[in-house]
């Protein structure tokens, strides 16, 4: 037996003592601090928000057991026949030559699902092997023989993956392989199909922002997918398609990018009433086997994504897949991910059968998250403005038409539970505990409880919680919510901003007051009796986000309007002016060009200074100049040879440039120090 010197069993017994020390002397959790904004509103909750896919090769897909499950989670689209296979899929007879149909999964049987769950249909054409003609038959089969009432028709699925970039996996029949070709059979399918129903609304493929091929420009193409697709087919279509699979649990942030950036692509490349053209994301899926696909982590990104991107106004966001089977098998945060993509168990099991999924149906923590998702944004709900101030946990926010509040919070923190004060704007919530509806780790049910109070709750590690609030007093009587904001004269400086007039309550309204949305905290940049107001001393290149809310005699504010979103330009007139020009895209990266124009007086040394505008761009390398990179700022300085630009002088220098997000270019260049013109 050995033996303990004194100093040795004091040194056991202090460290016995502080293993159970009292919490007190514990580190404690520094609360979070989430601020709501009732002010800031975002886009309202769609009816068709919340979707997923059915794919022909599922045979549960028309079970009543799989259509009762969907409902229960709130599903209300569901797209068929089911990605790649849409474009070898014949639904006359159907077959998918080349690919597997299972039993009892044809149009009809699809059909009586949708209507059991309470959805509404979203339907793929075959682009890839069908025609025009067979689309059109299939539109008059649906709604014109059957009375099925199917709106939302897509033509094709990912049809850019049919190797004009490189890489094929789609089903393509036609020889021409470019974005012109498809642009070109989207107008004869949407023409075919509108004459068979011209109520329907028709969908053409677009990439999504920096997912490849995203920004290439392909051998013999006048322009990038999305440039040409939309300056051919946009008159013709209703709504454009994004499929989004970012491949990690963290790409929330850069949704709002993603969608500005395809609205601003429509704008420009559509044509006239492109405005009318909506937006869905037809596929959406974690990406993240190894991160936990159908466990804990997936759910709260998949909630994190659902809320953004309908937050920012796509009207659906579908989920893949209903049923998709089992994939790469791993432990994640305490639990077996089966590396499936679907919502519910497959039952389905390793090649050598060592491992199998639970029982047919059972659902996975994704499914939980679209759950939630339909309890704690309903459709007709406005989405507002949440933030907080720790990494770990994220916040949403929506204002429901009675006046009631809902707040979802998720703690992606696989350890900590974490104290949360909350605070909010616009809205003041009434006395007592609040509703609450909590999902956490491992849970098989979305728990209700009454618990805490509108501006204190806990949440537990890998968790999504949903407070649902009442108001303090009654919303009867208040002004109707303005009309839908225009800006007008952007410049550099100064923007005129218009909007319907609102309703007015119980009380004559009394003015109008126009706020900008600094992430969860507003701005008020003005106020006026009348419905248009000249904003000015905005800020050069930069992207604004207003709401406008009516205020009566009495003090009652109405609802804010929908946002409106607008980008100030630069000065139209400057002592200098610069042309970016994007060389070439490989959808990480592209080769910037910037050509500097004197308009001043002779200059002897030169210095350019631009800002990246988000975090996940930055300086490869560069030419022709001196280039460094100081945090989001970059500098270029002359060399020797070209430092000296007479009036009307000008030189080219050029740069490599890295993204891993949505790549929004500098908008604003200064060259000594002067804000230059952007052309």
């Amino acid at each position: 037996m050995p033996r303990f010197s004194l100093r040795a069993a004091s040194a056991v017994l202090l460290t016995l003592t502080a293993l159970n020390a009292p919490a007190a002397y514990a580190d404690e959790v520094t609360p979070v601090a989430v601020t709501v904004n009732a002010r800031a509103a975002l886009a309202t909750v769609p009816e068709t928000g919340i979707g997923t896919n059915h794919a022909i090769w599922d045979t549960n897909l028309g079970t009543d057991a799989t259509a009762d499950l969907l409902k229960d989670a709130g599903v209300k689209l569901l797209r068929y026949p089911g990605g790649s296979y849409s474009d070898i899929y014949h639904w006359v007879d159907h077959t998918a030559p080349g690919g597997y149909v299972a039993p009892n999964t044809d149009f009809d049987t699809f059909m009586r699902g949708v209507r059991r769950t309470g959805a509404q249909p979203m339907v793929t054409a075959n682009y890839g092997t069908g025609t025009a003609e067979e689309a059109a038959a299939w539109v008059r089969s649906a709604n014109v023989t059957k009375g099925y009432g199917v709106k939302y028709w897509e033509i094709g699925n990912e049809n850019y993956g049919n190797g004009h970039y490189g890489s094929a996996w789609e089903a393509d029949n036609h020889a021409d392989k470019s974005p012109a070709e498809y642009a070109r059979n989207v107008v004869s399918y949407a023409d075919a199909m509108k004459a068979v129903d011209p109520t329907i609304k028709i969908g053409a493929v677009l990439t999504t922002a920096a997912n490849w091929p995203d920004g290439i420009v392909a051998d013999g193409d006048n322009g990038t997918w999305n440039k040409v697709v939309l300056s051919i087919a946009g008159p013709k279509i209703d709504f454009v398609i994004l499929h989004w699979y970012p491949g990690a649990l963290d790409k929330s942030a850069q949704v709002p990018d993603m969608i500005q950036l395809t609205r601003q692509q429509i704008a420009k490349y559509a044509g006239p009433g492109s405005e009318r053209i909506g937006l869905a994301m037809t596929e959406f899926n974690t990406g993240s086997s190894s991160a936990g696909t159908n466990t804990q982590p997936g759910a709260l990104a998949a909630a994190d994504a659902y809320a953004t991107v309908l937050a920012n106004g796509v009207f659906t966001v579908d989920w893949w897949n209903v049923h998709n089977g089992i994939g790469n098998v791993t432990q994640v945060e305490g639990h077996t991910d089966y590396g499936d993509f679907g919502l519910l168990s497959s039952a389905t099991c390793t090649s050598d059968g060592s491992v199998c999924e639970p029982p047919l149906n059972t659902p996975f923590a994704p499914y939980y998250a679209l759950q939630m998702m339909s309890r704690f944004a309903r459709p007709g709900d406005q989405f507002i403005r949440a933030a907080t101030d720790q990494a770990k946990v994220t916040a949403h926010a929506a204002r429901r038409p009675n006046g009631d509040l809902s707040v979802l919070l998720i703690n992606t923190s696989s350890d900590t539970s974490y104290p949360v004060t909350i605070s909010y704007s616009g809205f003041s919530p009434a006395s007592g505990a609040p509703t609450v509806l909590t999902h956490t780790n491992g849970a098989t049910s979305i728990t209700s409880s009454t618990a805490g109070t509108a501006t204190s709750q806990t949440l537990s590690p890998l968790s999504l919680t949903t407070i649902v609030l009442h108001p303090s007093t009654p919303q009867t009587g208040r002004p109707g919510t303005p009309g839908q904001p225009t800006a007008t004269n952007v410049t550099d400086r100064t923007a005129t901003i218009s909007w319907p007039a609102a309703a007015p309550g119980a009380r004559p309204i009394a003015k109008y007051e126009l706020h900008r949305q600094n992430g969860a905290i507003s701005e008020q940049l003005g106020e006026t009796p009348g419905t248009s107001l000249t904003v000015h001393n905005l800020t050069p290149g930069t992207r604004y986000t207003l709401n406008v809310i009516a205020r009566d005699s009495g003090g009652g504010l109405s609802w804010a309007s929908p946002p409106l979103t607008f980008t100030t330009g630069t000065p139209a007139s400057s002592s200098c002016s610069v042309r970016l020009t994007i060389q070439t895209d490989w959808a990480s990266g592209y080769v910037g060009s910037i050509d500097i124009t004197n308009n001043g007086a002779p200059i002897n040394g030169w210095t350019l200074n631009f800002s990246w505008p988000r975090t996940w761009q930055s300086l490869g390398s560069g030419w022709s100049a001196v280039w460094t990179q100081n945090g989001s700022d970059v500098k270029a300085v002359n060399e020797a040879g070209n430092g000296s630009l007479p009036t009307g002088g000008s030189t080219s220098i050029g740069f490599v440039g890295n993204y891993n997000g949505p790549n929004v270019l500098p908008a604003v260049f200064t060259l000594n120090g002067t804000v230059c013109t952007t052309q």
